[in-house]
């Protein structure tokens, strides 16, 4: 097989470029810009582009496939030279069903919880010795790719609904068409592909139609406009199983869990990791996985990465770090650790950095994200709006939206650096929301500092 990556340097792609030069294909690729760590480890695979830019000779009549990133335009000239050579052109998702379609195929889709709940149930399948391949939003340990194509009888697939390319606009978790499929529940997102709420729902009932005949939907009963939107596309040639929070206990700061009478103490926490899990357990059991042996392989699952994930603690301050920007996620997040640790201050520190987050219609979807918080920071930098090209984000609008009592709000990065160095966090929680980097303040060291 010869396949070609236009835009061979995403994070994902060059994932996908990795697995299929290990499974024995002839790669090529290119791309406009390649950033670490995807040099790297493309240099390490022998497939790193010899020169940056777009190499229109290089698509010929005789490639079996090309792959468009994300990052291709439709103008793209290597892109309009395999048009008219009438090659194959796939987006990421859709080749991925293409290497897929003998496998059966597990879909983890929803709004929030999504990376969590694949790379449960991967590392139960691994503990467990299943032959498997995989793609997932994270790095996760035990697992040095994100992306693995093999010729495993099973796929575990994150199933975003984020455009599959710039050619094929319809969601990516379209083109998957699971036998196990999983939906983690329903928040409006990404505003500047979806933007009313009905359209973003309806790519919902587009991915039940597409589950397998006698396929299986595992969906979160708890969560209320996803239990009425299944009820709404019920369809009667497939199986349904619904799930909420699973029986648990919290101790001393530890969370046991406990299915069909196996327990077992955990090392995530949190109502949404619970619920994430209780989905990925009917995942595994739908393969063949009893419940004793999920709940003994799932004790040791530490999360993804930037999901909860601790920095650093000592005996009397914890700092997490977490991609949560979306407002379910933020209160799933804030939530769960104060639920963990109730008698600690729990302070919240929450970075807009995404367009939805930048944009002031979105702002009232944040309504009591922070409430669970004793002192709740938004952080935004005017830096971010500029690359977004996002008009300037009034104070009052976020205040409102928020609805939060003595909700701090910063927009230079030395104000938030001042407080971070003034303050005293003993017997605290401190929660780092983001899916930037505060405009570079350097997070691990002050995780390091305020916990030694």
């Amino acid at each position: 097989m010869k396949v070609h990556f236009i835009s061979i340097g995403g994070s994902v792609m060059h994932q996908l470029a990795i697995a299929l030069h290990r499974k024995g294909y002839q790669i090529t690729g290119t791309d406009d810009e390649i950033f670490e760590p995807s040099r790297t480890n493309l240099l390490q695979e022998g497939i790193l582009p010899t020169s940056i830019g777009w190499q229109p000779d290089l698509i010929t009549q005789d490639l079996d496939a090309v792959i468009l990133g994300m990052h291709a335009r439709n103008d793209n000239p290597e892109l309009q030279k395999a048009v008219e050579l009438g090659l194959k052109i796939f987006s990421f998702p859709e080749y991925i069903y293409h290497e897929s379609r003998q496998k059966k195929r597990i879909v983890v889709g929803g709004s929030h919880g999504k990376t969590t709940t694949t790379s449960m149930i991967m590392h139960v399948l691994s503990k467990m010795h299943f032959d498997f391949d995989y793609l997932v939003g994270a790095k996760l340990n035990g697992f040095d790719q994100s992306v693995n194509i093999t010729d495993a009888p099973i796929i575990v697939c994150e199933g975003d609904e984020y455009p599959a390319s710039a050619i094929e606009k319809k969601p990516k978790f379209h083109f998957l068409f699971p036998h196990i499929a999983i939906l983690t529940g329903i928040a409006w997102d990404h505003i500047n592909v979806f933007p009313t709420f009905d359209f973003y729902l309806e790519q919902f009932r587009i991915f039940i139609a597409k589950i397998k005949v006698d396929g299986l939907l595992i969906y979160n009963n708890a969560d209320k406009v996803l239990k009425q939107l299944v009820e709404e596309s019920h369809r009667s040639d497939i199986r349904y199983q619904p799930y909420e929070v699973p029986v648990h206990e919290i101790l001393d700061g530890k969370t046991s869990v406990t299915i069909d009478g196996s327990s077992s103490n955990l090392k995530v926490f949190g109502n949404h990791n619970l619920m994430n899990l209780y989905a990925a357990y009917y995942a595994c059991k739908e393969i063949g996985v009893k419940a004793n042996d999920f709940v003994t392989a799932i004790a040791d699952f530490t999360g993804a990465s930037k999901r909860l994930e601790l920095l650093a603690s000592n005996s009397n301050v914890n700092v997490y770090r977490d991609f949560a920007h979306a407002p379910s996620k933020v209160k799933a997040t804030i939530e769960a650790v104060k639920q963990q640790y109730p008698n600690r201050k729990l302070i919240g520190i929450l970075e807009l950095h995404t367009f939805s987050s930048l944009n002031e219609k979105f702002m009232l979807e944040y309504d009591g994200a922070l409430s669970k918080a004793d002192v709740a920071i938004v952080f935004y930098s005017k830096h971010a709006l500029e690359l977004k090209r996002l008009p300037d984000l009034p104070i009052d609008k976020i205040l409102q939206g928020f609805n939060q009592p003595n909700l701090l709000i910063m927009t230079d990065k030395n104000q938030l650096e001042e407080w971070l160095h003034k303050n005293d966090f003993t017997n605290s929680n401190i929660v780092l929301m983001s899916s930037g980097n505060y405009d570079g303040i350097d997070m691990l060291t002050f995780a390091k500092r305020v916990t030694h």
